[in-house]
């Protein structure tokens, strides 16, 4: 099957040099291009990729809105959007995990982990490694001052089970399905099937939004981080 791509960035370069890079894959296929988040609506809206390659800082409308939108948009639910930031802290990336983006990527990654990435979102799992994925979105979720408990909204976990909120602690903790199976003596399908349950029920696009809904709802917490505050 062949993965379609769209890229959306305001650098002709940039876009260039991921096209060349995603164009030299058998299963990877380019099928538009945008150089602001109007334009990639509009690219999106007419091709149906299955991932957006989506830059947060461009022109006219900024990638963080244009993913709102096209997330929002029922007509493209089986499209995904991959952020694209120069650097690892950045602060649309927290906002755009919040928006439904199914994870991000640096500029500077390695041709041969782009392509892996793309298929990993592809597939519906998490975006590179469960562990990776887990310590970068956990900065973004402490931000708060270390004095200042943060507020969360835990209502949001009211509909899970016990056994899921187990599991997706342990997600959060950047556990693989098979490593949950081992620590709740469960087979990984069975895990698999609790990590779905999970996802239904927040509304968690991939693994990777519902490592972020763990931290942001105080379920998980970094060491030595204070206690939310309901």
């Amino acid at each position: 099957m062949t993965i379609r791509v769209v890229i959306a960035d305001d650098q002709a370069l940039i876009r260039a040099g991921l096209r060349g890079v995603l164009d030299n894959s058998d299963d990877l296929e380019v099928v538009g291009e945008a150089g602001n988040g109007t334009e990639a609506l509009q690219v999106v809206r007419s091709t149906r990729p299955d991932i957006v390659l989506m830059d947060v800082q461009m022109p006219v409308m900024d990638g963080l809105e244009a993913t709102r939108l096209l997330l929002a948009d029922p007509a493209l639910a089986a499209t995904r959007v991959v952020v694209l930031t120069t650097f690892e802290l950045d602060d649309y990336v927290a906002d755009a995990l919040r928006a439904g983006a199914s994870g991000f990527l640096t500029k500077d990654i390695e041709p041969a982990d782009l392509r892996t990435a793309l298929r990993v979102v592809a597939a519906g799992d998490a975006l590179l490694s469960p562990g990776a994925t887990k310590r970068l979105i956990a900065q973004f979720v402490a931000q708060s001052p270390v004095d200042t408990p943060r507020q969360v909204d835990r209502s949001r976990l009211a509909g899970l089970t016990d056994r899921e909120r187990e599991v997706m602690t342990l997600v959060a903790g950047g556990l693989s399905n098979e490593e949950i199976g081992r620590r709740l003596f469960m087979s990984p399908s069975t895990a698999r099937t609790h990590v779905h349950r999970a996802m239904a029920k927040l509304g968690a696009r991939d693994r990777a939004q519902l490592v972020f809904f763990a931290y942001e709802t105080g379920l998980a917490r970094l060491p030595g981080s204070p206690p939310p505050v309901s």
